[in-house]
């Protein structure tokens, strides 16, 4: 029964079709992943659900290379959507606390929300295209350099550049 064990520990995954491949993963390992998410994480059911869900899309992604310890990548992949979420908590409690303090002061300086999503639309149309292609892969379709690459066939330092220079084009338009 060892011998299986560690069987399904090394295979890859890259062998036979994809979907057959995550399939197997999460039949092997799906269980371990929950129980472990939710010893070593300390989360509500419903949010070990969420993690354990978003872990499986993410394997379920094209990978460009094959998966040879799945445990260790299953649990990586589910401390980092673990970690994503509770920075987009802090940043949503500073927003609102943002929030509230500007209405309290009723100065009336700040933008509205929907003001401030107006002006990054208008910001992010007005980038040249080849950096707004490489920076809403980015940041709305959340493609890796490597994807944005081959998307788009250029190199990945190509795609690099690109996305500093449409970083510091924003910055500076947010700034004025």
């Amino acid at each position: 029964m060892a011998g299986r064990k560690d069987d399904l520990q090394r295979r890859p995954i890259g062998e036979g079709t994809r979907a057959a491949a995550i399939e197997d993963l999460y039949r092997d390992h799906g269980d371990w992943l929950r129980r472990l998410v939710a010893a070593r994480l300390r989360m509500q059911p419903a949010d070990v659900d969420d993690i354990v869900q978003d872990t499986w899309l993410r394997a379920a992604r094209p990978a460009t290379t094959e998966i040879t310890h799945p445990r260790a990548f299953l649990f990586q992949t589910a401390l980092n959507l673990f970690r994503d979420r509770k920075r987009r908590e802090a940043v949503r409690q500073q927003h609102r606390e943002g929030v509230t303090a500007d209405q309290g002061r009723g100065d009336g300086h700040g933008m509205s929300e929907q003001e401030a999503i107006l002006e990054l639309e208008r910001i992010v149309l007005d980038l040249p295209e080849k950096m707004r292609d490489v920076f809403v892969l980015s940041r709305f379709r959340h493609m890796s350099n490597a994807e944005i690459a081959t998307t788009l066939g250029i190199s990945i330092k190509t795609v690099e550049w690109r996305m500093g220079k449409a970083l510091a084009l924003c910055m500076s338009r947010l700034r004025d």
